[in-house]
């Protein structure tokens, strides 16, 4: 894990949090979400003499918090990318509201493909011109595997997101990059919560940093 930079999106918590928790102590950190006492928080706690931590609140769902949040990951000359932000809403299409359908799709679907076609180019070039590596996570979700009613448009922002990341591994093959589709069951974190899903639905969840440390192990594996 000799990644020199990191940028997480949707860090102020769960697997972001964790992810941001697991990385080495040499690793810079550009935390990303919005809630900006949560991210001061954690960027407080992981600051370590010698190591730069930047939290950036934005909304991913916008073009302005997107290019935000793309312009702190230049800046920070990153080669780990961790797209991890997601939303989700429990219910019927047509009782759901129709912002919080378009939301869904604007931060697990537009958010990670604006984010990696901006900074995939560079971190490519630097890992090229250092001869170190590039890495790519993209948290999916079990349910990319399979339509589910009353979350009909999140499983199908998460089939998306597999099958950008499995084309997206493709394409690198032979260049000095890993990309890993993380694809979690039920994990403990506030999207539950969020999502309007009952809470004995989360009874035997994962906890997020055993899923966080299988996306690292898996970057590690430098397997498609």
């Amino acid at each position: 894990m000799a990644y020199r930079a990191a940028l997480i999106t949707g860090a102020s918590s769960g697997i972001g949090a964790a992810l941001a928790r697991a990385l080495p102590a040499a690793t810079d950190l550009v935390l990303a979400g919005r809630d900006r006492a949560a991210l001061d928080a954690l960027a407080q706690e992981l600051a370590r003499p010698g190591r730069a931590v930047t939290s950036v609140a934005a909304d991913l769902s916008t073009d302005a918090g997107r290019q935000a949040v793309i312009a702190a990951g230049e800046a920070a000359r990153i080669d780990l990318l961790a797209n991890n932000a997601g939303l989700g809403f429990f219910g019927p299409v047509v009782r759901n509201r129709a912002e919080d359908e378009r939301l869904t799709v604007e931060v697990n679907v537009v958010a990670p493909v604006v984010l990696t076609r901006a900074l995939l180019p560079g971190m490519l070039e630097r890992a090229e011109a250092g001869g170190g590596r590039a890495g790519v996570i993209v948290v999916c979700s079990i349910s990319a595997f399979l339509p589910i009613p009353r979350l009909a448009t999140y499983a199908a922002s998460k089939a998306f997101d597999l099958h950008y990341a499995e084309a997206l591994a493709a394409e690198l093959e032979g260049r000095p990059c890993d990309v890993v589709a993380l694809c979690p069951g039920f994990t403990r974190t506030k999207f539950g919560e969020r999502s309007g899903m009952k809470p004995w639905m989360f009874h035997a969840a994962a906890a997020p940093e055993r899923v966080a440390q299988a996306a690292l192990d898996a970057l590690a594996r430098r397997k498609r």
